[in-house]
């Protein structure tokens, strides 16, 4: 293609800027021009005009040259491929049976959900956590991280920090103690101000040298079935983000992966960043995988037959079985094609056969290493461009390549087993990402709202399944309304990780009781145990204690407590109501709860 450097008239003026090229700058653009991406360079101005544009220009083409396995080339013919393969409409899943995965059914807290419970704790020595959080909060009317976004807002405790606190925890349950690897994967959007979250609250106890942040980096927009780079603006490549799957290349490029495994840490928790309850199943979920010896663990929920939620199915081809996510438009076809006519059939409980995928992964770090340094970290990409036109010749707009850390097991082969855990979804998963006018209309259409008001709701609602599950009386109320998204109103209940990683522990900690409608029950510490403690309707208790102050409690407490109350309508769209509030719909007021906090060790006793 350098005849086509000399010979195209619109490329004169790159041609007069060959003599300040260094010679990776020449390699660069030669290959471009041979890779058909002469429009990029077409009619730029001469030298001396826009100079610090292009400068910033080829810096990015360098940047995606160094950070993509193998260049820009290598990204480009990936790309050729898959959109060869999407205009063709092939079916990846040509060939194959769909069968029930292998797995392991943990919706009921019973004698076999402790035995899973205590050997995951027994395991929290040997694991790290790795948390997916590149995106931001425009969706839910955030200006700012995620992360950042309280997880409940009775004590505004953030994801980030209920994340730290779990690490804390499992810190503290550790036979041999040593500090938990927390694995962070941001973008350019959010890597400034999580790391400004981080210092700004003192890691929230964590060692900083216990967190690792890695940096996922955009990858170039194509415009055609031919991988055209498209230009956001002349000497600007339009970058889009390329999925959550890149931490496993980031995993593998940074080294992080090798050295964990060799310091001993033999399994890698993945999680998203806005899922509160995912920690509740997590211990459980580590039994399965230590008890199964799985390679792969997905954490699932039951999923309705035609949910919008990725079913996970082990597929049978002649060559061999993988176990796969399957994105839930392309399941009900793929089972009609196959072993049932009649499509995505319900069990006699009204559920699919094949449970819904909630993108939290347990990675066996042995297994895990092998096959990153066989792929490079390059985890399946696939590409999903939006046709104008019959042919599938025209995009309605540029794609990109992607990846999903859910697909890591399309790389193994044989011998590495993949297994699923199947738990109660307000228990384990209940996402917040949408804005309050999206999470209506996404209820309005017989989905799930997965706004910060429900997400809120299901937190409390998990912690109130532990106490049931350890004999408390604990009310329910009607479902509540709150600008067009409802949800289950209960008490407030918080057990604090540091109170209680497991269902066991709760049990051993309290003695039974009642919490009678809109109450609040709040409780953070190790050293906390509860006798028979009711709470009367709307009434709160909130106990905080240090390592080493022993709190018991017994009762009845009748008091005000915290108050919902709902903002007007005038007042959410209110910019000077901090956002966090108005995505919620209402804030928590204190009328009047009992708050107990113990700073010092010693022996107390709490009573009304």
């Amino acid at each position: 293609m350098k005849d086509l450097l000399n010979s195209e008239p619109r490329l004169k003026n790159l041609r007069a800027h060959a003599e300040t090229w260094s010679p990776s700058t020449r390699t660069l653009i030669e290959g471009l021009l041979e890779e058909d991406q002469a429009h990029l360079f077409y009619d730029w101005d001469p030298p001396g005009i826009a100079d610090e544009k292009k400068a910033r220009f080829l810096t990015q083409l360098s940047g995606v040259e160094d950070n993509y396995p193998g260049g820009l080339r290598s990204y480009l013919n990936n790309s050729r491929l898959l959109l060869r393969e999407a205009q063709q409409g092939l079916n990846p899943f040509e060939g194959a049976l769909p069968e029930k995965p292998e797995g392991v059914d943990c919706t009921a807290f019973d004698a076999r959900y402790d035995q899973l419970e205590a050997r995951g704790t027994a395991q929290f020595e040997r694991t790290g956590i790795v948390m997916v959080a590149g995106g931001l909060g425009e969706r839910l009317g955030f200006d700012g991280i995620k992360i950042d976004i309280p997880v409940e807002s009775i004590e505004q405790t953030s994801y980030l920090a209920h994340y730290a606190s779990v690490i804390l925890a499992m810190e503290a349950r550790m036979q041999q103690p040593r500090k938990m690897p927390f694995i962070i994967m941001v973008s350019a959007d959010t890597q400034v101000a999580t790391q400004q979250a981080l210092e700004e609250h003192h890691f929230f106890g964590l060692d900083p040298a216990q967190v690792h942040i890695l940096r996922q980096e955009l990858v170039p927009a194509l415009t055609d079935n031919q991988a055209h780079l498209a230009l956001e603006e002349p000497y600007e490549l339009l970058m889009k983000p390329h999925g959550h799957g890149d931490i496993h290349m980031l995993l593998h490029q940074s080294g992080l992966a090798r050295q964990l495994c060799e310091e001993g840490i033999e399994h890698l928790v993945f999680i998203q960043d806005t899922n509160g309850q995912v920690f509740n199943a997590i211990p459980a979920a580590l039994g399965v995988a230590c008890e199964e010896a799985f390679d792969f663990t997905s954490l699932a929920v039951n999923r309705i037959p035609g949910e919008a939620v990725g079913g996970l199915a082990k597929l049978v081809w002649p060559q061999g079985t993988k176990t796969l996510n399957v994105e839930y438009n392309q399941l009900d076809p793929l089972l009609r094609a196959t072993v049932s006519p009649a499509g995505d059939l319900p069990n006699e409980e009204g559920y699919s056969f094949f449970p819904g995928n909630i993108n939290v992964l347990i990675i066996a770090l042995r297994a895990y290493v092998k096959v990153l340094e066989q792929s490079q970290g390059i985890i399946a990409e696939f590409v999903n461009p939006k046709y104008s036109d019959a042919k599938r010749s025209h995009f309605k707009k540029p794609t990109r390549l992607e990846t999903m850390m859910q697909d890591l097991p399309k790389l193994f082969e044989q011998q590495e087993r993949v297994g699923v855990a199947i738990f109660d979804r307000t228990w384990s998963f209940s996402a917040n990402k949408n804005s309050v006018a999206d999470a209506a209309a996404k209820q309005r259409d017989g989905g799930p709202a997965e706004s910060a008001a429900t997400a809120e709701a299901d937190f409390y609602a998990a912690g109130r399944a532990r106490l049931r599950a350890a004999g408390f009386e604990v009310a329910e109320q009607a479902p509540c309304c709150v600008q067009d998204i409802s949800f289950v109103s209960g008490p407030q209940v918080i057990l604090r990780p540091s109170f209680a990683m497991s269902v066991d522990e709760v049990r051993e900690k309290t003695g039974g009781g009642v919490l009678e409608a809109e109450s609040t029950l709040i409780l953070d510490g190790a050293d906390i145990t509860l006798g028979h403690v009711e709470l009367a309707a709307g009434a709160a208790l909130v106990i905080e204690a240090v390592p080493g102050a022993h709190v018991h409690v017994e009762g009845r407490f009748e008091n005000k407590g915290f108050e919902r109350v709902l903002l007007s309508p005038a007042a959410c769209q209110d910019r000077s109501i901090p956002e966090t509030v108005r995505m919620r719909g209402y804030r928590y007021e204190d009328r009047g709860a009992a708050i107990y906090r113990f700073d010092a060790p010693g022996v107390y006793r709490i009573e009304p």
